[in-house]
């Protein structure tokens, strides 16, 4: 894949030189385009050691490769930069994307080369943004944001953290290096032929390929637990892998992906963020942190329903001739209501239900009812073969337009077959769609 990476200005643009790294031994051909800003921060010698091509920053500047990508022979012309550049590369990213390029993409100006050459771009475009937090909040901000977005643009949502003046902290800082290579990877597998636009958003469906590049995945996993005492706690038997499937498969889609884990001993994916919680109450304070954020969530943790009045402070010990122990027990909250009631326009919220025998796929549409959820996914329990730490599962899919039945299968599979309708969700598609056998 040929990767055309242009580099704004921003203390972020360090991190543009570790993407090069991980792109060229990936086995990706990358140039580079800087701004002038840019190289206030990063020098065009950097890009040009690890591309092995000629950096350029200025429309007038002659390319020594002539728009060739490193894996290409130069032409015997000279061609326009701007305009070789774009039509050699797959993908054109801009990462990072300041507020000013931002604002100078969203309205189609084209005063230096990375903007001209946007203008000029049929491939995949794919902004990464990288600001100050309050920049980014800014509404004159959010709508070029929009505007790009609607016109098929992928724009990643920020990542939240540290920030590069002291003291500050907020959604602004440009994903990881890795994050970013998986999105321009995905958005590139979803448009394997044609360059075709995704949809805005980055939602996949019709015209926009089957991938989640641009969309940010919020995923509950494991199974909470409520101290008794200090030794004992009220639990289940939830590992977390359906979870962790499903994160590793948004993932792989191209989605920017937060676990929110609850006692989940189980290996990390370096794609996905992960919170790690262990009761209901810190497992409802981690949701509403991220759920503003969040474009699609997932709720496959198990949440114990009820917990202890009173916790026992040490040690609760037996005293002699007791032959039972009553606890006064109250209901934990309910997190899916409370996040479903907070929901913003354009959320995907699908639910999981944990069902016991034959009455469960009643109880589930109950639940896609009474919730206020876009979809439930139900398992029976009851066998020993799927569900509570199986490697399988086999699970019902309920929208509003009907059902679909998943068999038997590997939990991957099973991830990849609710984000599909995730997909479709998120497309509006209303029929219901028959997953097939286990691929």
């Amino acid at each position: 894949m040929r990767i055309l990476l242009g580099v704004s200005g921003g203390i972020a643009a360090y991190k543009a030189l570790e993407l090069v790294r991980l792109a060229t031994r990936a086995g990706h051909a990358v140039r580079a385009i800087q701004t002038p800003a840019s190289m206030r921060f990063v020098g065009a010698a950097s890009f040009a050691a690890l591309t092995g091509a000629p950096v350029l920053s200025d429309e007038f500047e002659r390319d020594p490769a002539r728009g060739a990508f490193p894996d290409q022979a130069p032409p015997d012309h000279d061609p326009l930069s701007h305009l070789e550049l774009v039509r050699n590369a797959d993908v054109f990213v801009v990462a990072p994307a300041s507020a000013n390029t931002i604002a100078k993409l969203a309205c189609g100006l084209a005063d230096n080369l990375l903007t001209s050459a946007a203008l000029a771009a049929t491939c995949p475009l794919l902004v990464a943004p990288a600001m100050n937090d309050h920049m980014w909040a800014n509404a004159a901000t959010q709508r070029n944001v929009a505007t790009l977005r609607a016109r098929g643009v992928t724009v990643l949502e920020p990542d939240a953290g540290r920030l590069a003046s002291k003291g500050e902290w907020g959604a602004g800082r440009l994903p990881e290096p890795a994050t970013l290579l998986a999105a321009i990877e995905a958005l590139a597998a979803a448009v394997p032929s044609a360059p075709v636009a995704p949809v805005a958003g980055g939602a996949g469906g019709a015209g926009g390929g089957c991938h989640l590049v641009g969309v940010c995945v919020l995923v509950t996993a494991g199974g909470t637990r409520e101290p008794i005492d200090a030794v004992r706690f009220l639990g289940n038997r939830s590992s977390g892998r359906m979870g962790f499937a499903l994160a590793e498969q948004a993932a792989a889609l191209g989605a920017t992906v937060t676990v929110v884990a609850a006692n989940a001993a189980l290996p990390r994916d370096p794609r996905v963020r992960y919170v790690d919680v262990q009761t209901a109450a810190e497992l409802q304070r981690a949701c509403a942190e991220q759920f503003e954020s969040a474009d699609v969530l997932l709720m496959a943790a198990a949440v114990v329903d009820f917990r202890p009045a009173q916790r026992v402070r040490g040690k609760l010990r037996k005293q002699t001739g007791e032959d039972e122990l009553v606890l006064a027990l109250q209901r934990t909250p309910d997190i899916l209501a409370g996040l479903a009631a907070a929901r913003r326009p354009g959320q995907t919220l699908v639910a999981f239900a944990a069902e016991h025998g034959g009455e469960g796929l009643q109880h589930g549409r109950a639940k896609l009812a009474r919730k206020g959820v876009d979809a439930v996914v139900v398992n029976d329990i009851s066998r020993a073969d799927i569900g509570f730490d199986a490697a399988d599962n086999e699970v019902t899919i309920l929208t509003a337009a009907g059902e679909t039945h998943v068999p038997r299968s590997s939990k991957a599979h099973v991830a990849r077959a609710v984000l599909d309708a995730v997909l479709r969700l998120r497309a509006g598609e209303r029929a219901p769609h028959n997953a097939g056998p286990p691929a």
